[in-house]
């Protein structure tokens, strides 16, 4: 089974992925991101764009996770957003075409709670502190870009399952993933400040700097 994770720039797909990843024995988490940054270094910079338009990187996808569904018994999880029917179509649709079981969900939320993740991912905290809680988000200016694009498209019915985030924790969304598709959670045993400091750590991992 393939779990993609959809959903805005900083509307938690990778803490959810990674939470799920954590609770779940024998899963694994294929980011197709490093396909797309690799993809981007090859490239003259003045040539860089978004990678998803390139259909390189649409088949790579589709490739791995064929090579992972078929090849691995555990389940395979994708953090990924995408917004394009077309490329939707090139990954998902063309998996599913192959007979792979992939359950993709999107997770939602109000525009005014992507953009507070949105600070407080990375170095948000810290920039917060220096700058002022209403500090440009210049590190995120293309997350923010995208987002009433992505807010858009991914309440559309080709999207689904839809799952909004609001007033749920991570953990919390993790185990509404799981329970749609039967898969069983090892219990939460986090407390609150073990919690902040595991998203902590997974976001700082994940800071981007190319």
């Amino acid at each position: 089974m393939l779990l993609w994770i959809n959903g805005p720039f900083g509307g938690g797909k990778t803490q959810t992925a990674y939470e799920i990843q954590r609770r779940l024995p024998g899963s694994v988490i294929c980011d197709p991101e490093h396909a797309g940054f690799g993809l981007q270094r090859m490239l003259p910079p003045s040539l860089r764009g978004d990678f998803q338009d390139l259909h390189s990187w649409r088949q790579a996808v589709y490739e791995v996770l064929d090579l992972a569904l078929t090849k691995y018994d555990g389940t395979v999880i994708v953090p990924m957003t995408i917004v394009e029917p077309g490329y939707f179509q090139d990954t998902v649709g063309q998996l599913r075409a192959r007979g792979h079981d992939v359950r993709h969900f999107a997770l939602l939320a109000d525009r005014r709670t992507v953009l507070r993740r949105l600070r407080e991912r990375g170095f948000g905290h810290a920039m917060q502190l220096i700058a002022g809680k209403d500090a440009p988000l210049r590190r995120e200016s293309f997350a923010v870009s995208k987002l009433d694009l992505c807010l858009e498209r991914l309440r559309m019915p080709e999207f689904a399952e839809h799952v909004w985030t609001d007033r749920i924790t991570v953990p919390q969304v993790a185990d509404h993933i799981a329970a749609s598709v039967g898969l069983t959670l090892k219990p939460n045993t986090d407390g609150t400040l073990q919690g902040h400091l595991r998203r902590a750590w997974t976001g700082a991992k994940h800071i981007r700097f190319d």
